[in-house]
């Protein structure tokens, strides 16, 4: 970390005078000092206040890291830094002297000293303390702060923190010699003082003290009857400062002890100088740290006053992926608030309400004409975005939502009147002075702000000197933001690729700006409503209407046209984004309803079988019990009836359940189930799943109850098997025990497309390798095109995700295929893909 050093404390050099000139523009300056006033140390205010505008990139990304750090520990310490800590002394000149041979640093100096490295010592503690135990750039800063301590031990050894210098044992000895001359001086005057013959010579009862010595004052007239020395006469000549014969030896013998006293004094504060002094390096390595440290806490105590309400603090990301290879928008601010207009508030205001301001640049947009009414806010914007630029190269948080900002290399402004007498410069020649410095340093990583382009002059010589001046901006690159009044150069935004047109809003209702910036379309001057607005005389206002001619005013209508077809725009825009809202969660609530419905239908089929099952149980028990009666006795008209009884509720529940089955199988079958070459199957009485290869050539079809049955070769894991068809069933078939009754498709029918095809609703590849997951997804999407099946759902699983990437990639490179999407999560999420094909 590059720090400024200590002789050159707080800046190693200054910024240019275009920058310089920049700065005081947009009123940055302001913005170093309010940040300043947050510092507890006078070297740190000086450091912010004066310190160079960051241009280098790397410099910038690490300023802003400490800052944000900073503001994260100051929120986790509620804030109570200021009422905690007390101010840091300057030391920043004491330093160098200790490089000197015999230098003495006197005791306010040593105070001064030992009170930094102390408080110094807590400001780092305090990032140490507060940080993660992970390591951040603030944290290791911190920890690069030398350690100290014991030098501040040894200056507090011999003085106090309120400046005295300790009793030390010679120090303690003298002073105890000085109190005890004191004592008998006090004894002496005290003797003249109560005496009543001397008592009536002094004007006081009270001794003095002249250039250290104790002195009585007597009364002029009584001089000569006071043996000793006068050392002062009032003005007024009555009185006589003298002190008496007996205490001139005290008053020596005090004079000599203060002497040693401060002899001893110096002599340990030149030891303690020389012991600092071999530490040289040390404590103006804490210095520079401990003061860098401050001014990023003072940095980041401003940025969070700055920040909105319950909005967060606000660092400007970078456009993305890089610098100058921006994939994202290049420039944006949300809800960005001029942080030095209305009172400190943040905001600008139209006088009721303050309104912050939305800007957006996409990546090929490199300039914005911002047009609209005078008092409007197009000054107001220029400038916000220009200190929001300084700002974010500074290291501070911004009072915005949201802002993506890149870094430039140079920010260079022409705003105001800079017309001079004295140099004979109009407004026009001095802003074309200034554009012409801005067009000799300006380059494709600078920041242009330029206001009222092309004014102070002949509005055709000034649209065609402004329109020159932007083709040279396009040619550099530069990024750029104008304010005009020209109508040429609306035109010009139009006509031009990387230049976009603004406007700020205007009601038309109100006769008054809403300092909203309207993205995409130019805007009017509409001097003549804001000339009546401000008590313009409405005979000249309609006078002045009359000279516009039809043109111009098609051209306002046009204008006028487009922003209220924007602001329509923006409520159909809104509209629609609701009912899309609206219609989704109506589909979701449908699939959710249509899934509970198709669940439901499932477990009501389960009872069914189940129940049918039952039914047959009981049958079979009552059958059982007729048969051993019947075998029991002999065969009566009752036994008989009792058995033509049964077999009839036996035939009648039967049919019943026949005919539910059968509706259900027309309802969700609707074909039979065919074996064909590549098919997927559950084979034999386990139920293993295979695919079908081809049919068994070395055993012919049987005849089986009046039906021919042939013989298939089915591939399950390595193994190939001839299976009887009798024996293999759909892959979701197996579930269901009770075959005969056809409840066997009960799970499977459901998957089966109403056509005579095998293309089905979905297809599960989970359990297969690669090459077979793949050839059976080929033949479900021929069977699908040839049935007409639009869409199918193929589940893959998530695991390592191999699967999903081949079956993703055969989708993308089929020209059958029309999209495909993840399923919605209740349905499988990314573990399912929905395809639909071009049909």
């Amino acid at each position: 970390m590059n720090l400024p050093h200590s002789d050159n404390l707080p800046c190693q050099i200054k910024s240019s005078g275009r920058l310089e000139k920049t700065i005081a523009l947009l009123e940055f300056d302001r913005i170093r000092e309010a940040a300043s006033s947050r510092a507890l140390s006078t070297e740190a205010a000086k450091l912010i206040r004066e310190e160079i505008l960051l241009l280098d990139p790397e410099e910038i990304r690490a300023r802003k890291n400490f800052v944000s750090s900073f503001c994260e520990l100051i929120i986790n310490s509620n804030n109570e830094i200021r009422q905690v800590w007390k101010e840091l002394p300057e030391i920043g000149f004491l330093l160098p002297r200790l490089t000197v041979d015999g230098s003495i640093l006197d005791i306010d100096e040593a105070l001064a000293l030992g009170l930094f490295l102390e408080r110094g010592r807590e400001l780092q503690g305090f990032v140490l303390n507060g940080s993660s135990l992970t390591e951040t750039p603030l944290r290791t800063l911190a920890e690069s702060v030398p350690d100290c301590s014991t030098l501040a031990r040894e200056i507090f050894r011999i003085i106090d923190r309120d400046g005295t210098v300790k009793d030390l044992p010679e120090i303690k000895r003298i002073r105890s010699r000085i109190l005890n001359l004191s004592k008998e001086l006090e004894q002496i005057a005290g003797h003249y003082c109560a005496n009543e013959n001397t008592r009536r010579m002094l004007q006081s009862d009270v001794p003095s003290q002249r250039d250290g010595r104790l002195v009585l004052a007597v009364k002029a007239n009584f001089r000569s009857r006071i043996k000793g020395i006068v050392h002062e006469v009032s003005a007024t000549g009555q009185t006589v400062f003298m002190e008496p014969e007996e205490s001139v030896e005290k008053n020596n013998q005090i004079c000599v002890e203060q002497a040693n006293l401060g002899m001893e004094i110096r002599r340990l504060l030149l030891k303690l100088s020389g012991s600092l002094a071999k530490h040289h390096d040390k404590l103006d390595q804490f210095h520079r740290v401990i003061v860098y440290l401050e001014s990023l806490r003072a940095r980041a105590q401003y940025s969070l006053e700055l920040s909105p309400l319950n909005s967060g603090v606000c660092f400007a990301r970078e456009p993305s992926p890089t610098i100058h290879e921006r994939s994202g928008p290049a420039l944006v601010l949300k809800q960005a608030r001029h942080p030095l207009i209305a009172a400190g508030t943040g905001t600008f205001t139209s006088g009721k309400a303050a309104v912050p301001i939305d800007l957006l640049l996409d990546p090929g947009t490199k300039m914005v004409i911002v047009t609209g009414p005078n008092t409007g806010g197009k000054t107001v914007a220029l400038k916000t975005i220009g200190l929001f630029a300084l700002m974010n190269q500074a290291g501070f948080a911004l009072p915005a939502a949201e802002a993506v900002l890149p870094f430039f290399n140079g920010i260079f402004a022409d705003i105001g009147d800079e017309q001079s007498l004295s140099q004979s410069l109009s407004t026009f020649s001095a802003h074309m002075t200034n554009i012409a410095m801005i067009i000799e340093k300006a380059t494709e990583h600078s920041l242009v702000l330029l206001d009222e382009l092309g004014a102070g002059t002949d509005p055709e010589e000034g649209s065609a000197i402004a329109m020159a001046i932007l083709d040279h901006f396009i040619e550099t690159k530069s990024t750029v933001v104008l304010t005009t009044h020209h109508g040429m150069l609306k035109n010009y935004g139009y006509s031009r690729e990387g230049v976009e047109n603004a406007s700020v809003d205007f009601d038309s209702h109100t006769l008054s700006p809403t300092y909203r910036i309207i993205m995409g379309i130019p805007g009017e001057s509409r001097a003549l409503d804001i000339a009546a607005r401000n008590g313009f005389p409405p005979a000249l206002v309609q006078k002045a209407r009359s000279y516009l001619n039809e043109e111009r005013s098609d051209v306002s209508a046009l204008i006028a046209g487009l922003k209220e077809k924007h602001r329509e725009l923006d409520k159909v825009s809104f509209s629609a984004k609701k009912e899309e809202e609206r219609l989704r969660e109506d589909r979701r609530k449908t699939d959710l309803k249509a899934l509970s419905l198709r669940q439901k239908e499932q477990h009501l089929k389960q009872e069914g079988a189940a129940e049918f099952r039952r039914f047959l149980a009981e049958s079979r028990k009552n059958l059982e019990n007729l048969v051993r009666e019947i075998r029991e006795g002999e065969l009566s008209r009752e036994k008989t009836l009792k058995v033509k009884d049964f077999i009839r509720v036996l035939e009648e529940k039967s049919a019943a359940i026949s005919t539910i089955l059968e509706v259900e199988n027309e309802t969700l079958n609707g074909q039979s189930w065919q074996v064909m070459p590549g098919a997927e199957v559950l084979a034999g009485p386990s139920k293993s799943r295979g695919r079908v290869i081809r049919r068994d050539q070395k055993k012919p079809a049987k005849n089986i109850a009046g039906k021919t049955e042939s013989f298939w070769i089915v591939e399950t894991g390595s193994l190939r098997i001839s299976f009887p068809e009798r024996e293999l069933s759909p892959p979701d078939s197996g579930q269901n025990n009770t075959q005969k009754a056809g409840a066997d498709s009960v799970g499977w029918a459901a998957e089966l497309v109403p056509e005579k095809t095998n293309a089905m609703l979905e297809i599960n590849l989970l359990g297969m390798r690669f090459e077979e997951a793949m050839e059976t997804l080929r033949r479900q999407i021929d069977a699908a095109v040839l049935a007409g099946l639009q869409e199918f759902s193929v589940v893959h699983g998530k695991g390592d995700g191999i699967l999903q990437k081949g079956v993703h990639d055969y989708l993308t490179r089929d020209p059958a295929v029309a999209e495909y999407h993840f399923s919605r999560p209740e349905l499988g999420g990314t573990g399912r893909t929905e395809v639909v094909l071009h049909i």
